[in-house]
């Protein structure tokens, strides 16, 4: 121990990646690359700093084990409005999934999806030495700026749609949006209107599809589709347009009365349901109601909500799967984002229609 230390008694600092870019002579973002196991450094700029690496006796989290074994056993999460229901069981399912297949999540939320803030987003992941990383992607502006991006390590898309060439997972927001519709059409109403989710959402999208596809087989009236934001508020006041048509409806006794209304939400038919009841709407006596998402409060509504459930925690195991399963077929450094050339894997999950008493008399 030196005599510095011997007299003041502070410890010597630890080495910082700073140090590590200083003595290398290269960048702080090179060195995290090093660390990263990243494909595109020189093999001599990875030896000038590994060589630093060794001499200042740098250590962080578990690089120090990556530089062995060139595996860091964490994995890297992307979201965006982890506030929304949705978004955020996603992001704890693929948590919970991560930690049953031996791996730590390391998660980064975004307020809105650029090329910049994602590209930000995996710089800072792969800071932290992640072997591969999850993107959810809900909606047009998260997907165009994926496009953009030339990704250092595995990727897998979760609620992607179909139009990029990675790996993905989703649940069949069609088939969710069919099932409900179909449900309130045997139910015995003429038609069904639809309080739909923001429009550059592909899960709003999808759902507006079901909807209106499942209705043109049935030979049903299409109603114009009222646009919300998913929150309660945005479902209020679809709820009140909604309410002043019932009672329109009801004094001409015409083909545009309300007697069902699917919403794209469950915090939105939280916010339709309030409507009626101020309005003196019976539901479902003379409105029946449905969501999507099957929130945990959703059977305590007044009445329980009729509803789609996403299971979140298989969406979350399907996702790590895959990602696991590129790392191991390509040892932790394929490409970016590219599956075989035997085409790109995608897994669907099934949603399942919950039937309560706000669409029926049960």
């Amino acid at each position: 121990m030196s005599q510095t230390a011997q007299t003041t008694g502070r410890p010597r600092r630890a080495p910082t990646m700073a140090d590590v870019a200083k003595v290398a002579g290269v960048s702080h973002q090179t060195v995290s690359r090093v660390l990263s196991n990243h494909p595109n450094v020189r093999d001599t700029t990875r030896a000038e700093v590994l060589r630093a690496i060794e001499q200042l006796g740098y250590r962080r989290n578990s690089s120090a084990r990556a530089l062995v074994t060139r595996r860091t056993l964490t994995l890297g999460v992307v979201a965006c409005n982890p506030t929304l229901f949705g978004p955020a069981s996603t992001l704890f399912g693929l948590e919970e999934a991560a930690r049953d297949e031996g791996y730590m999540a390391s998660a980064v939320t975004l307020r809105r999806y650029t090329a910049k803030a994602l590209e930000e987003a995996i710089d800072h992941l792969s800071d932290w030495g992640v072997e591969g990383i999850v993107v959810i992607v809900p909606h047009r502006e998260a997907v165009a700026a994926l496009a953009e991006l030339r990704l250092p390590f595995p990727v897998v898309t979760v609620e992607g749609g179909h139009s990029l060439p990675i790996a993905g997972v989703s649940v069949d927001q069609e088939l969710g949006a069919r099932l409900v519709t179909g449900h309130l059409l045997n139910a015995g109403h003429r038609t069904v209107w639809h309080v739909a989710g923001p429009r550059d959402w592909l899960e709003a999208e999808a759902r507006v599809k079901g909807w209106r596809e499942t209705l043109e087989e049935a030979g049903a009236e299409v109603p114009p589709p009222l646009v919300g934001d998913w929150t309660p508020l945005s479902g209020y006041r679809a709820g009140q347009e909604l309410a002043g048509r019932v009672a329109a409806g009801a004094a001409r006794r015409n083909s545009g009365d309300v007697t069902a209304v699917f919403v794209a939400n469950d915090q939105m038919a939280l916010g339709v349901l309030r409507a009626f009841r101020e309005a003196g709407l019976s539901v479902p006596g003379q409105v029946a109601i449905a969501g999507f998402d099957d929130i945990p409060e959703a059977e305590f509504f007044a009445p329980p909500l009729t509803t789609v459930r996403q299971d979140f925690a298989a969406v979350g195991q399907a996702s790590i799967r895959l990602l696991v399963n590129r790392l191991e077929s390509d040892g932790g450094s394929g490409p970016a984002g590219q599956d075989a050339d035997d085409g790109v894997e995608r897994v669907v999950i099934e949603p399942r229609l919950i039937v309560r008493r706000s669409s029926t008399s049960l």
